[in-house]
């Protein structure tokens, strides 16, 4: 028996697996941080999607575990969202937020979404 902890499963580049695939996808959208009474707006942009959540542009220092409200339309989908999200992962202005609750029907949205978006691998 190894005395080595175990691990992660991890692809073959050691990169680790997802929970959801993601998909190409560009729209604006905006981040709005609450800081006590304070909201503050940032403009930000879509890079991917999953069913767990967005990965945007955002020219800003944000922290991680930070909750934020987003606003944006889908492509193709004519109403606004607004979705509470934490952020859970950062690299450079590239920022990965986890949707904290989704309605089943924006989820069946997402779902027809996907169908007319490539599928992209990277973190």
């Amino acid at each position: 028996m190894s005395s080595q902890p175990g691990k992660a499963p991890h692809r073959a580049t050691g990169r680790r697996l997802r929970r959801h695939p993601r998909y190409r996808s560009e729209f604006p959208l905006t981040v709005t941080l609450f800081s006590g009474n304070e909201h503050q707006n940032l403009a930000g942009h879509c890079r991917d999607l999953s069913e767990g959540g967005i990965g945007a542009l955002i020219a800003a220092e944000l922290k991680l575990g930070e909750v934020a409200s987003l606003a944006f339309s889908l492509p193709g989908m004519p109403q606004e969202w607004r979705v509470r999200a934490v952020l859970r992962h950062r690299r450079g202005y590239h920022y990965g937020f986890e949707f904290l609750s989704l309605s089943e029907e924006q989820a069946k949205c997402l779902a027809v979404c996907f169908l007319n978006l490539p599928r992209v691998d990277f973190d």
